[in-house]
């Protein structure tokens, strides 16, 4: 294996990029997956569940947390196993390529292309599925991040309008989507839905919850004791998204928290791909913000959201 490989999280192989700002470790033993976004000297941001780590080999999907890619809709194909090695190629450029094989009977191949920003914790993640199969599909690119325990999730929505004063034509249509799954009872405390921001928080012992988005501005944010981490995305206007229209999801259940972001539906003919970018971002010694009025969290996020060009 190449030299910038390590042990890590119970696995032999281990890619490992970094910088004076962040590291990324990325497990070569099965996968493509994240397991670990930090400062040097920080916490890992992601949520590396200890119960699936270290094992290869399953006949079925483990979730194992981290950063992976899965195909939406949501079905059988989702679930497909990723329990095996992945190709692994450094690009010149630093940055690394993770690939694993089309699994029977769905022939979807998955892979990332991860890099990290020489100045700064900045990564872009390239995620493709190519449809290896003998069948045209519909499918769009899921990427979704498990992230660390003991955070809040904070999703921005778009400025309100006014009733009649829409863009020219379009005065009287509705701006955003938002969907709940059938398991998500919106009196649950753990959401917040306010006139700026959507907030989320997982507990420990309690059940799923789940909402989907068309989210136009873009980015999301999770704020943990000491460190912030924001994902960026473009939203793409007049595509069709999977799940009644949704580039963005986030799911919740007892400490397990993710946030998801959706590429718009493509019909893939055999040998086709499907491409979906994020960015992400960290920041550490953070202190959190004195109160969750929305008025504060906004002007809390002004900094950081101008650091990375928002």
């Amino acid at each position: 294996m190449p030299t910038n490989t390590i042990a890590a999280f119970g696995w032999e192989h281990c890619a490992q990029l970094s910088n004076a700002h962040a590291e990324l470790l990325v497990t070569l033993d099965v996968g493509p997956r994240i397991l670990s976004y930090k400062t040097p000297g920080g916490r890992n941001v992601l949520n590396a569940l200890p119960e699936s780590l270290g094992t290869s080999g399953e006949s079925e999907f483990v979730v194992r947390g981290g950063h992976r890619l899965w195909v939406s809709p949501e079905d059988a194909r989702s679930y497909a196993p990723d329990n095996g090695p992945v190709k692994f190629e450094q690009k010149e450029s630093g940055s690394i390529f993770v690939e694993n094989a089309p699994a029977a009977p769905w022939q979807v191949r998955k892979a990332m292309t991860i890099s990290l920003s020489p100045g700064s914790s900045a990564v872009r993640i390239e995620h493709r599925l190519t449809n290896e199969g003998a069948e045209p599909i519909t499918v769009s690119a899921w990427a979704l991040t498990v992230m660390a325990p003991g955070g809040l999730e904070v999703i921005p929505q778009p400025p309100l309008g006014e009733h009649g004063k829409g863009a020219p034509g379009r005065e009287f249509l509705p701006t955003r989507v938002i969907v709940p799954w059938s398991f998500t009872d919106l009196s649950d405390e753990r959401w917040k839905i306010g006139r700026r921001f959507i907030t989320l928080r997982a507990e420990p012992g309690r059940p799923a919850t789940k909402l989907g988005l068309l989210h136009s501005e873009g980015w999301a944010g999770y704020i943990l004791p000491g460190a912030l981490f924001i994902k960026t995305f473009v939203s793409v206007p007049d595509a069709l998204y999977p799940d009644f229209g949704c580039n963005f999801e986030t799911f919740t259940k007892d400490t397990f928290l993710e946030m998801e972001t959706l590429s718009p539906l493509r019909r893939l003919e055999p040998g086709q791909s499907v491409d979906h970018v994020e960015n992400w971002h960290l920041f550490d010694g953070v202190t959190p913000p004195d109160s969750l009025e929305e008025s504060v969290l906004e002007e809390w996020f002004v900094p950081f959201l101008a650091k990375i060009g928002l």
